[in-house]
């Protein structure tokens, strides 16, 4: 915002929860399609969290969760349509599920064990400050001996 004199106003810019729900709506038709162009919705000291990564923090930390499934996540669509966001101030927190194929092998939140998430998103000055991805890392399902209650189960 502009002041009489031409000075740039000091407020931080303060998000609408509408407008939070768009930049992570875009956030996740990015990151679907592999586009580096996704980097540009994170503050450059954004703060990362993935189970099996740990904390990370700026946009290369960003990468490098991405490079960690490189090679082995053949493709992953998340059901946009099916999310739950929950606002809460400079947070907003999405509960959803994907579905995708790694390593030869696919799920499908709801159908299979893996793919059900819930992401804790900060916001600050229009873009991205913190990513906290909960979820199981195992999206095919591979690690039978946690599987302490069995596998047939409803997902």
């Amino acid at each position: 915002m502009e002041t009489h004199e031409g000075h740039k106003d000091r407020m931080a810019m303060v998000l609408s929860d509408d407008e939070k729900i768009k930049i992570v709506r875009e956030y996740f038709v990015r990151a679907d399609q592999g586009r580096p162009d996704v980097i540009e919705l994170f503050s450059a000291d954004v703060e990362i969290y993935f189970p099996k990564f740990g904390f990370g923090s700026g946009r290369e930390s960003l990468l490098e969760l991405f490079k960690g499934v490189d090679g082995v996540l053949e493709h992953i669509q998340h059901d946009y349509d099916g999310f739950n966001f929950i606002p809460s101030g400079d947070y907003l927190i999405v509960e959803g599920t994907s579905r995708g194929k790694m390593a030869g092998k696919v799920w499908e939140g709801g159908k299979t064990p893996g793919g059900r998430f819930c992401n804790v998103f900060k916001f600050r000055n229009g873009r991205i400050a913190s990513l906290h991805i909960y979820l199981d890392p195992d999206y095919t399902g591979e690690d039978d001996l946690r599987f302490r209650w069995g596998k047939n189960r409803p997902w």
